[in-house]
Protein backbone atom coordinates (compact mmCIF):
# COMPACT_ATOMS: atom_id res chain seq x y z
CA UNK A 1 0.00 0.00 0.00
CA UNK A 2 1.53 3.30 -0.82
CA UNK A 3 0.22 6.60 0.00
CA UNK A 4 -0.01 9.51 -3.23
CA UNK A 5 0.86 12.56 -3.32
CA UNK A 6 -1.14 14.84 -5.32
CA UNK A 7 0.56 18.37 -6.49
CA UNK A 8 -1.13 20.59 -9.07
CA UNK A 9 0.49 20.76 -12.64
CA UNK A 10 0.15 24.54 -12.33
CA UNK A 11 2.91 25.35 -9.86
CA UNK A 12 2.84 29.51 -11.09
CA UNK A 13 -0.80 29.28 -9.33
CA UNK A 14 0.33 27.77 -6.02
CA UNK A 15 -3.11 26.24 -4.60
CA UNK A 16 -2.19 25.46 -0.79
CA UNK A 17 -1.13 22.06 -0.96
CA UNK A 18 1.28 23.08 -3.48
CA UNK A 19 2.42 25.79 -0.85
CA UNK A 20 2.20 23.31 1.94
CA UNK A 21 5.05 21.19 -0.10
CA UNK A 22 7.42 23.70 -1.19
CA UNK A 23 7.44 24.78 2.43
CA UNK A 24 7.97 21.67 3.89
CA UNK A 25 10.81 21.45 1.43
CA UNK A 26 12.80 24.27 2.38
CA UNK A 27 11.66 23.69 5.83
CA UNK A 28 13.80 20.01 4.99
CA UNK A 29 16.54 22.19 3.37
CA UNK A 30 17.23 24.43 7.07
CA UNK A 31 16.93 21.60 9.28
CA UNK A 32 19.77 19.85 7.31
CA UNK A 33 21.80 22.83 7.08
CA UNK A 34 21.09 23.49 11.38
CA UNK A 35 22.54 19.91 11.20
CA UNK A 36 25.81 20.47 10.85
CA UNK A 37 28.30 17.53 11.62
CA UNK A 38 29.74 17.65 15.07
CA UNK A 39 33.34 16.47 13.91
CA UNK A 40 32.96 19.46 11.70
CA UNK A 41 32.38 22.19 14.98
CA UNK A 42 35.18 20.35 16.88
CA UNK A 43 37.59 20.90 13.83
CA UNK A 44 36.94 24.24 13.48
CA UNK A 45 36.95 24.49 17.48
CA UNK A 46 40.51 22.80 17.66
CA UNK A 47 41.68 25.17 14.69
CA UNK A 48 40.60 28.38 16.42
CA UNK A 49 42.26 27.27 19.74
CA UNK A 50 45.33 26.14 17.91
CA UNK A 51 45.56 29.66 15.97
CA UNK A 52 44.84 31.37 19.49
CA UNK A 53 46.84 29.06 21.90
CA UNK A 54 49.62 28.29 19.59
CA UNK A 55 51.74 31.70 20.41
CA UNK A 56 50.67 31.86 23.76
CA UNK A 57 53.03 28.46 24.13
CA UNK A 58 55.37 29.43 22.25
CA UNK A 59 56.04 32.35 24.51
CA UNK A 60 56.05 30.06 27.38
CA UNK A 61 58.04 27.38 26.14
CA UNK A 62 61.09 29.76 24.78
CA UNK A 63 61.10 31.55 28.01
CA UNK A 64 61.88 28.24 29.71
CA UNK A 65 64.19 27.26 27.49
CA UNK A 66 68.33 27.85 27.31
CA UNK A 67 69.87 30.55 25.63
CA UNK A 68 71.52 27.53 23.59
CA UNK A 69 68.91 25.85 23.16
CA UNK A 70 66.70 28.51 21.68
CA UNK A 71 67.59 28.40 18.17
CA UNK A 72 67.75 24.40 18.08
CA UNK A 73 66.67 22.70 14.91
CA UNK A 74 64.57 21.08 14.37
CA UNK A 75 62.57 23.03 16.56
CA UNK A 76 61.51 21.29 19.74
CA UNK A 77 58.16 21.61 21.22
CA UNK A 78 58.89 20.45 24.94
CA UNK A 79 62.19 21.61 26.11
CA UNK A 80 64.94 19.00 27.07
CA UNK A 81 66.07 21.51 29.36
CA UNK A 82 64.07 23.47 31.73
CA UNK A 83 65.46 26.56 33.32
CA UNK A 84 63.97 29.88 35.26
CA UNK A 85 66.98 31.88 34.92
CA UNK A 86 65.33 34.28 32.66
CA UNK A 87 62.47 34.65 35.25
CA UNK A 88 65.06 35.17 38.09
CA UNK A 89 66.98 38.08 35.80
CA UNK A 90 63.71 40.21 34.73
CA UNK A 91 62.51 39.79 38.89
CA UNK A 92 65.77 40.89 39.48
CA UNK A 93 66.14 43.95 37.02
CA UNK A 94 64.63 47.21 38.49
CA UNK A 95 64.48 48.71 34.81
CA UNK A 96 61.62 46.16 34.12
CA UNK A 97 59.41 47.69 36.88
CA UNK A 98 60.43 51.08 36.19
CA UNK A 99 58.36 50.52 32.46
CA UNK A 100 55.84 48.55 33.75
CA UNK A 101 55.32 51.07 36.46
CA UNK A 102 55.32 53.63 33.74
CA UNK A 103 52.80 51.61 31.53
CA UNK A 104 50.34 51.30 34.18
CA UNK A 105 50.19 54.67 34.97
CA UNK A 106 50.03 56.10 31.60
CA UNK A 107 47.43 53.60 30.89
CA UNK A 108 45.45 54.27 33.61
CA UNK A 109 45.42 58.22 33.10
CA UNK A 110 44.48 57.65 29.35
CA UNK A 111 41.48 55.33 30.15
CA UNK A 112 39.97 57.78 33.20
CA UNK A 113 40.58 60.66 30.77
CA UNK A 114 39.04 58.71 27.60
CA UNK A 115 35.76 57.52 29.39
CA UNK A 116 35.14 61.30 31.18
CA UNK A 117 35.43 63.08 28.03
CA UNK A 118 33.76 60.12 25.79
CA UNK A 119 30.77 60.17 27.92
CA UNK A 120 29.71 63.27 27.93
CA UNK A 121 30.38 64.07 24.03
CA UNK A 122 28.34 59.86 23.35
CA UNK A 123 25.28 61.90 25.13
CA UNK A 124 25.39 64.86 23.62
CA UNK A 125 25.07 63.35 20.12
CA UNK A 126 22.88 60.45 21.14
CA UNK A 127 20.24 62.63 23.03
CA UNK A 128 20.53 65.86 21.59
CA UNK A 129 19.53 67.38 18.15
CA UNK A 130 21.11 70.59 16.20
CA UNK A 131 22.05 71.15 13.47
CA UNK A 132 25.60 69.46 11.92
CA UNK A 133 25.48 66.74 14.70
CA UNK A 134 25.93 64.10 12.19
CA UNK A 135 28.72 66.09 10.09
CA UNK A 136 30.41 65.94 13.49
CA UNK A 137 29.59 62.63 14.46
CA UNK A 138 31.83 61.50 11.74
CA UNK A 139 34.48 64.00 11.52
CA UNK A 140 35.17 62.85 14.97
CA UNK A 141 35.16 58.87 13.45
CA UNK A 142 37.54 60.44 10.64
CA UNK A 143 40.30 61.14 12.89
CA UNK A 144 40.85 57.79 13.67
CA UNK A 145 41.61 57.02 10.44
CA UNK A 146 44.49 58.85 9.88
CA UNK A 147 47.96 56.83 10.57
CA UNK A 148 50.00 57.10 13.62
CA UNK A 149 53.54 58.20 11.74
CA UNK A 150 51.17 61.23 10.63
CA UNK A 151 50.31 62.36 13.69
CA UNK A 152 53.04 61.50 15.57
CA UNK A 153 55.11 64.68 13.78
CA UNK A 154 52.52 66.87 14.43
CA UNK A 155 52.63 66.14 17.75
CA UNK A 156 56.24 66.09 18.36
CA UNK A 157 56.80 69.83 16.84
CA UNK A 158 53.73 70.91 19.69
CA UNK A 159 54.58 68.79 22.16
CA UNK A 160 58.64 70.54 21.48
CA UNK A 161 57.10 73.67 21.56
CA UNK A 162 54.91 73.28 24.96
CA UNK A 163 57.80 71.95 26.75
CA UNK A 164 56.25 68.22 27.63
CA UNK A 165 58.63 65.88 25.61
CA UNK A 166 59.58 63.14 27.73
CA UNK A 167 56.69 63.38 30.08
CA UNK A 168 53.70 61.67 31.35
CA UNK A 169 51.61 64.63 29.50
CA UNK A 170 52.52 63.66 26.32
CA UNK A 171 52.05 60.13 26.59
CA UNK A 172 48.44 60.43 27.55
CA UNK A 173 47.57 62.77 25.64
CA UNK A 174 48.97 61.02 22.40
CA UNK A 175 47.39 58.05 23.75
CA UNK A 176 43.75 59.38 24.23
CA UNK A 177 43.74 61.49 20.93
CA UNK A 178 43.32 57.56 18.89
CA UNK A 179 41.45 56.06 22.13
CA UNK A 180 38.67 58.91 22.11
CA UNK A 181 36.67 58.62 18.37
CA UNK A 182 36.09 54.50 19.46
CA UNK A 183 35.41 55.72 22.83
CA UNK A 184 32.58 57.91 21.47
CA UNK A 185 30.90 56.10 19.28
CA UNK A 186 31.23 53.00 21.54
CA UNK A 187 29.20 54.79 24.06
CA UNK A 188 26.66 56.75 21.95
CA UNK A 189 25.64 52.99 20.78
CA UNK A 190 25.29 52.57 24.48
CA UNK A 191 23.20 55.99 25.09
CA UNK A 192 20.88 55.18 22.16
CA UNK A 193 19.90 51.57 23.30
CA UNK A 194 18.84 53.78 26.64
CA UNK A 195 15.12 54.60 26.44
CA UNK A 196 14.55 58.55 26.16
CA UNK A 197 11.62 57.75 28.76
CA UNK A 198 14.16 58.09 31.61
CA UNK A 199 15.47 61.51 30.26
CA UNK A 200 11.57 62.95 30.31
CA UNK A 201 10.54 60.85 33.98
CA UNK A 202 13.54 62.67 35.27
CA UNK A 203 12.81 66.12 33.57
CA UNK A 204 9.02 66.04 35.21
CA UNK A 205 10.82 64.74 38.21
CA UNK A 206 12.42 67.95 38.15
CA UNK A 207 15.99 66.70 37.53
CA UNK A 208 18.30 68.88 35.17
CA UNK A 209 20.83 67.80 32.25
CA UNK A 210 23.43 67.68 34.93
CA UNK A 211 21.62 65.89 37.54
CA UNK A 212 19.79 63.55 34.77
CA UNK A 213 23.22 62.09 33.33
CA UNK A 214 24.85 61.63 36.16
CA UNK A 215 22.23 60.06 38.71
CA UNK A 216 19.98 58.50 36.02
CA UNK A 217 21.83 57.74 32.59
CA UNK A 218 25.76 57.29 34.04
CA UNK A 219 24.70 54.04 36.62
CA UNK A 220 22.59 52.15 33.80
CA UNK A 221 25.73 53.18 31.48
CA UNK A 222 28.46 51.75 33.64
CA UNK A 223 29.05 48.47 31.34
CA UNK A 224 29.47 50.76 28.40
CA UNK A 225 32.37 52.89 30.61
CA UNK A 226 33.98 49.93 31.59
CA UNK A 227 34.05 48.66 28.35
CA UNK A 228 35.01 51.91 26.69
CA UNK A 229 37.94 52.27 29.61
CA UNK A 230 39.13 48.81 28.90
CA UNK A 231 39.53 49.19 25.48
CA UNK A 232 41.59 52.39 26.29
CA UNK A 233 43.48 51.16 28.95
CA UNK A 234 44.37 48.50 26.35
CA UNK A 235 45.27 50.77 23.67
CA UNK A 236 47.75 53.05 25.67
CA UNK A 237 49.33 49.64 27.08
CA UNK A 238 50.07 48.22 23.96
CA UNK A 239 51.30 51.46 22.48
CA UNK A 240 55.03 51.65 20.88
CA UNK A 241 55.44 54.23 18.37
CA UNK A 242 54.08 57.05 20.50
CA UNK A 243 56.05 55.85 23.78
CA UNK A 244 59.05 55.38 21.72
CA UNK A 245 59.67 59.00 20.23
CA UNK A 246 57.64 61.29 22.46
CA UNK A 247 58.75 59.77 25.91
CA UNK A 248 62.38 59.46 27.12
CA UNK A 249 64.40 56.75 28.90
CA UNK A 250 62.87 57.63 32.45
CA UNK A 251 59.23 57.81 31.21
CA UNK A 252 59.29 54.58 28.39
CA UNK A 253 56.20 52.43 28.58
CA UNK A 254 56.63 48.28 28.21
CA UNK A 255 56.61 48.20 24.45
CA UNK A 256 59.77 50.43 23.56
CA UNK A 257 61.66 49.79 26.76
CA UNK A 258 61.66 45.89 26.86
CA UNK A 259 62.59 46.21 22.98
CA UNK A 260 65.51 48.33 24.45
CA UNK A 261 66.25 46.59 27.06
CA UNK A 262 66.65 43.00 25.23
CA UNK A 263 66.93 43.47 21.57
CA UNK A 264 70.24 44.80 19.89
CA UNK A 265 72.53 45.33 17.06
CA UNK A 266 74.41 42.07 17.15
CA UNK A 267 71.84 39.69 19.43
CA UNK A 268 68.68 39.13 21.22
CA UNK A 269 67.83 37.96 24.31
CA UNK A 270 64.90 36.30 23.11
CA UNK A 271 63.89 34.10 26.11
CA UNK A 272 64.71 37.02 28.70
CA UNK A 273 62.32 38.85 26.42
CA UNK A 274 59.78 35.99 26.79
CA UNK A 275 59.64 35.70 30.55
CA UNK A 276 59.44 39.77 30.21
CA UNK A 277 56.85 39.83 28.12
CA UNK A 278 54.70 37.10 30.03
CA UNK A 279 55.46 38.55 33.49
CA UNK A 280 54.25 42.44 32.15
CA UNK A 281 51.16 40.61 30.90
CA UNK A 282 49.65 39.55 33.85
CA UNK A 283 48.15 42.82 35.04
CA UNK A 284 46.24 43.17 32.04
CA UNK A 285 45.23 39.86 32.48
CA UNK A 286 43.88 40.36 35.81
CA UNK A 287 41.84 43.43 34.43
CA UNK A 288 40.16 41.62 31.68
CA UNK A 289 39.64 38.64 34.40
CA UNK A 290 37.90 40.80 36.68
CA UNK A 291 35.90 43.04 34.60
CA UNK A 292 34.58 40.97 31.51
CA UNK A 293 31.13 40.48 32.31
CA UNK A 294 30.67 44.31 32.34
CA UNK A 295 33.10 44.27 28.91
CA UNK A 296 30.68 41.69 27.47
CA UNK A 297 28.01 43.19 28.60
CA UNK A 298 29.13 47.03 27.17
CA UNK A 299 29.70 45.83 23.89
CA UNK A 300 26.59 43.82 22.71
CA UNK A 301 24.42 46.09 24.88
CA UNK A 302 24.63 48.85 22.01
CA UNK A 303 24.06 46.22 19.66
CA UNK A 304 20.13 46.69 19.81
CA UNK A 305 18.57 49.89 19.97
CA UNK A 306 15.77 49.72 22.64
Amino acid sequence: MSTMLTVPSDVSDPTPTAAAVLGAGQRGQRIRRRRRPRWAIGITVALVGLFTFAPLYWLVITSLTPDADVFAFPPRLFPEEITFDHYVSVFADPAIFGFLTNSIFVSVITAVLSVIVSMYMAYAFSKFRYRGRKALMYFVLSSQMFPQALLLVTLYVVFAQFGLLNTYQALVISFTTFTLPLCVWMLKGFFDALPDDLIEAAKIDGAGHWRTLHSVILPLAAPGLVAAGLFAFVRGWNDFIFALTLAGPEKQTLPPGLVNRFIGEAATAWPALMAASLITSIPVCIAFIALQRYLVGGITAGAVKG
